[in-house]
């Protein structure tokens, strides 16, 4: 399979960017979109985030706002689409904020970037898991009313998850396309059987006014706009983490045209049972204060309780959303695992030469594997302490993803506007090659397999022409496109360091900006004081040379 004329074309498509193919290219379009739709799991998030818009806007803001995340989230991920489709690699952002940037900002761009993005993907595996985790005490609070949860056995059932997505990832990764497809089909059922049951069974729907034109302002804040704008981003949350087919570029067949009908085909979907879903919640909450205030932590697991009036009903729909969640879970890791492997190859973490490494028999980097799951089991321990305290250490879920998002699209917006992209199948003269020494612990010609060499070379930095891959939007309305997403990324990221409530306290300050700008300041602050000796930018892999010498039409 690894020798098909398109896994060529693909390799050949990633030594023009200056990589070696390492990986084993293990995904095709099916399997792919299986892993995209099961990464935004949107209709499974909407139940689990639902009290969120619900409480700033009520049912009306909750769907509105669903309607207008959707549409502002496609326009968004159509952007990181055309970027994957012209530089379809593992690295994602911060080698696209290298070929768009500036020189004078290259690499400093692509090196805070680059961390955003690692610690973004770190602290969504953390999330993930940790819903995981405290969803099976939900279902046991519902199945055992005398059982005291504690925020330490949350913590270890959290482990137990994070163990079988290094089992999947580490042990069994040949498995892993196929998982996807399967997880396709149940996510789909799951969607039907859990719907189906809930309109069936509950015993009294809302009304239409209820649902349509039902408006709440549990916050406190001022106005009702205010509201409406801290509640929209429980919806903007159900679609984070689209670009995970992203970090998968090196592992898809055919990965410049399969990643971005793969992303744009899970949003369609994944829109469409997300609306349903929390229209259908909507109508069937019944008794909100029991919703709101149920012991279990989750709302959708009372509601499932309250309309079909029967725990052993109720434990088996939740036990859905458990699995679905935890089989994005073991996605996220994929995805966390390449994102830092691909960093660490360009010398942009610490430990990048451990990092790098990839199994000579799996072609999986376990080491990559190892350190994000090790990193978000760490980061649970701090849900024992606080729950406020981990909320805020996670944060980076939505504002981390965002920054990252919307600096290489600005940065193609200007492109494009100024007509710097050419078009596909455009001939351009032998892209330039960067000399740059490099420390001498560094070895960037290195294998990234397990048996590292041993003799450290001359570095040399990746500078790729802008040229459209197969899939973009042509013309003015890309260009409208392009603005409207980064303008919608700004309102998002302002929005997402606001607290839900107010009066504001210690305990529901929004600490999101802290922690992003954080990770920002002092990774730049890191870039000047150790890190400017080291990190080049994206480096070009040694047996490559020869072909980004040679020269490029469009891909």
């Amino acid at each position: 399979m690894e020798n098909t004329p398109t896994h060529v074309a693909d390799d050949a498509t990633l030594a023009l960017l200056g990589k070696k193919q390492v990986l084993k290219r293990r995904f095709a379009f099916i399997s792919l979109f299986g892993f995209a739709v099961c990464e935004l799991i949107t209709w499974e998030t909407v139940l689990a985030l639902f009290a969120q818009a619900f409480s700033n806007g009520g049912p009306a803001g909750a769907i509105y706002g669903f309607m207008i995340a959707w549409a502002s989230t496609l326009s968004v991920y159509t952007v990181i689409s055309e970027l994957a489709s012209m530089a379809p690699i593992a690295g994602g952002q911060y080698y696209w904020v290298y070929m768009l940037a500036p020189a004078k900002y290259k690499t400093i761009g692509s090196y805070v970037i680059g961390w955003l993005t690692s610690l973004a993907w770190i602290a969504t595996v953390a999330t993930e898991t940790l819903f995981a985790g405290t969803i099976i005490q939900g279902i046991m609070v519902l199945d055992y009313p005398g059982y005291d949860n504690k925020a330490w056995e949350g913590t270890l059932l959290t482990w137990a998850v994070i163990a079988g997505c290094i089992f999947v990832n580490v042990i069994i990764p040949a498995w892993l396309p196929r998982f996807e497809v399967f997880i396709l089909v149940f996510h789909i059922a799951g969607f039907i059987a859990i719907l189906v049951t809930l309109l069936v069974m509950t015993p009294e729907l809302g009304t239409n006014a209820s649902v349509w034109q039902t408006s709440l302002n549990e916050g406190g804040w001022p106005t009702q706009g205010l509201s409406y704008c801290v509640g929209f981003l429980g919806n903007v949350a159900t679609f984070v983490g689209a670009d995970a087919s992203v970090h998968l570029a090196e592992e898809v067949s055919n990965a410049a045209l399969n990643i971005p009908r793969a992303i744009l085909g899970a949003m369609l979907i994944n829109g469409a049972v997300g609306f349903a879903m929390m229209v259908t919640i909507l109508y069937c909450v019944g008794d909100v204060k029991s919703v709101l205030e149920t012991a279990t932590g989750f709302p959708f697991i009372q509601v499932f309780a309250n309309s079909t009036n029967n725990i052993a009903g109720a434990s088996v729909m939740a036990a859905v959303v458990l699995m679905l969640t935890w089989s994005c879970a073991i996605g996220i890791t994929t995805t966390a695992s390449r994102m830092t492997w691909s960093f660490a190859r360009d010398n942009g973490l610490p430990g990048s030469r451990w990092l790098s490494r990839v199994n000579t028999r799996t072609r999986v980097p376990v080491n990559a594997v190892i350190a994000v799951t090790a990193c978000a089991a760490l980061l649970t321990l701090i849900y024992i302490g606080s729950y406020t305290a981990f909320n805020d250490v996670i944060s980076l879920t939505i504002t981390g993803f965002y920054g990252s998002y919307f600096l290489p699209a600005a940065l193609l917006l200007y492109h494009r506007i100024k007509g710097n992209v050419l078009p596909r199948g455009s001939v351009v003269t032998p892209p330039s090659l960067t000399n740059e020494k490099t420390t001498a612990d560094t070895d960037v010609f290195a294998s990234h397999y397990d048996q590292p060499t041993s003799n450290p070379l001359q570095a040399t930095v990746i500078s790729t022409p802008l040229i459209w891959g197969p899939w973009h939007i042509p013309g003015i309305f890309g260009i409208i496109n392009n603005a409207y997403a980064c303008t919608y990324m700004i309102f998002v990221i302002f929005w997402s360091v606001w607290p839900p409530e107010t009066p504001v306290t210690a305990s529901t300050m929004n600490y999101s900006v802290v922690v992003t700008g954080g990770v920002m300041i002092l990774s730049a602050i890191w870039y000047y004081v150790r890190a400017k000796k080291i990190y080049r930018g994206p480096l070009i892999d040694e047996g490559v040379v020869e072909v980004m010498a040679g020269g490029a039409a469009g891909k």
